[in-house]
């Protein structure tokens, strides 16, 4: 790459220096590098950050700008429209080369083409590589070419080819960039919340940053690894990875989780083989979420089953989603649940599915409104896990469960928190005369969503007709591209 000017790495996704190939093709290029951050709720069709990430960005941020300047680099924190922000640092800096790791939403994908566009058309070398999934979502594709909708499919042929590449080391030092490059202080962008200040039970959970994820990993793969896959649904025992907030916020890589699981896998035999399977292929979801934003950008607000668009919602019963978001519903895993949650921004994956399927279907509230709620309240608030998983318990999505398959939260309780320990944990009225009466009938409501349901079967292809209708125009070329071998740079 010729040139004397400085490499500037942008930041997005991926708050790490080991395994992060935008920074390693920066150190191979063995010029003094610019490392930024923009803050981008301006550009259109960018999803603003819910309240809990917010406040998991402001402590990862802080966590990289010190690993940076151990190793003798720097953050430098922008806040604006993308393009703005890298095109104008790209120039004051005099970069002759610019470097970032892939992001698969519409608009972040049309941010970026235009970026690109802009730098090689004023001579600046521009690259993006594979930084945050294992396999890209354009080379997994159906023998029809198309993209895939159910899951085993899907991830029979990601695992049918080659293992995933093995990560990338750590740098042992960063070539700072000499010059004076105005940056944003952290604290002016407000990310944490103040008045008040709700997040004491975040910080008591978590701690952002890259190597508290790989000290989880690590106690993980040592502890529980062999019990995951026979404990993983019992929300009162300590199994799961917890590393979702991290790897949404490219904290640790799905490489560094592969390689480390299958070195972990070597020593183990029987049922513990099962578990480092079972473990695999929920990152294995992870990349399915992923591949099916990647074919549907409009994930999070559009049904993809089309029948669905004819859903009779009731009319919103505010009081009811209001007691469901508090955790007062009456029915104890979903208040535990949802306590769990605001508490400390997360929630056990079987228990997200109880409390979506109970909004769903037994308040009748459209999925659209619990994954808004979602999105505000999780730490791991995930642009495609998110809406999949929505949309999965609702029925209208890829693989999704049937509609009606309902899970009963009471019968959830019985088999997968047979002692109360989580329901206790999170709801101590619990079992006393403050606890409140349920505020549904838990089988009324489950009829009642079935004869929704009924409403809409047989619409399938009215509704697909309609919505072409209604959707007829044209694309627009963006940074990935759809074909064969697209996307490579």
């Amino acid at each position: 790459m010729s040139g004397d000017g400085p490499s500037l790495v942008w930041f997005r996704d991926d708050l790490r220096l080991a395994d992060n190939p935008a920074l390693t093709a920066a150190l191979e290029r063995g010029k003094p590098i610019v490392a930024v951050y923009v803050l981008d709720e301006e550009s259109p069709g960018v999803r603003p950050l819910g309240g809990a990430a917010r406040w998991w960005l402001h402590g990862s941020l802080t966590a990289l700008a010190d690993s940076l300047h151990r190793l003798g680099g720097r953050l430098t924190l922008r806040r604006g429209p993308a393009e703005d922000m890298i095109l104008e640092l790209a120039a004051s800096v005099g970069a002759d080369a610019v470097f970032w790791n892939r992001r698969y939403g519409a608009a972040e994908r049309e941010v970026d083409t235009r970026i690109k566009s802009g730098l090689t058309a004023g001579g600046t070398e521009t690259r993006s590589f594979s930084g945050s999934l294992l396999f890209e979502p354009w080379t997994i594709q159906t023998g029809q070419g198309g993209s895939y909708s159910v899951f085993t499919p899907f991830w029979r042929a990601c695992t049918a080819g080659p293992p995933p590449r093995a990560p990338h080391p750590a740098p042992d030092s960063i070539p700072g960039f000499a010059g004076e490059i105005p940056s944003d202080p952290l604290d002016d962008w407000a990310l944490l919340p103040t008045r008040p200040d709700w997040a004491a039970g975040l910080r008591e959970a978590w701690q952002p940053g890259e190597a508290s994820a790989g000290r989880l990993l690590e106690t993980f793969l040592r502890e529980s690894l062999d019990r995951y896959a026979d404990e993983r649904d019992e929300p009162a025992q300590a199994v799961t990875s917890r590393l979702s907030p991290h790897l949404r916020w490219g904290e640790i890589s799905p490489f560094q989780i592969w390689n480390a699981t299958e070195r972990t896998r070597i020593g183990l035999t029987g049922r513990a083989q099962n578990s480092a399977t079972r473990f695999l292929t929920e990152v294995g979801w992870r990349e399915f979420s992923y591949h099916v934003l990647f074919n549907n950008p409009t994930l999070a607000t559009v049904n993809l089953r089309p029948e669905f668009d004819a859903f009779p919602w009731p009319r919103l019963d505010e009081r009811a989603l209001a007691a469901w978001q508090q955790g007062r519903t009456g029915i104890a895993l979903v208040d535990a649940g949802m306590r769990e949650l605001w508490r400390t921004g997360s929630m056990h994956n079987r228990v997200r599915m109880v409390t979506a399927s109970f909004l769903i279907k037994n308040l009748l509230i459209d999925w659209r409104l619990g994954e808004q709620w979602f999105w505000d309240t999780l730490v791991d608030a995930d642009a495609a896990s998110n809406p999949f998983g929505w949309q999965w318990v609702a029925g209208s999505g890829a693989d999704a469960a049937p509609y009606f398959r309902v899970f009963n939260p009471e019968l959830q309780a019985k088999k997968f928190d047979p002692h109360g320990e989580y329901i206790r944990q999170n709801v101590p009225e619990w079992g006393t005369d403050a606890y409140p009466a349920p505020i549904v009938d838990l089988g009324e409501t489950r009829r009642a969503a079935l004869g929704a349901y009924e409403q809409i079967k047989g619409m399938k292809e009215h509704a697909i007709a309609a919505r072409t209708a209604a959707a007829a125009g044209t694309g627009t070329d963006t940074e990935i591209g759809t074909g064969a071998g697209a996307g490579t740079d």
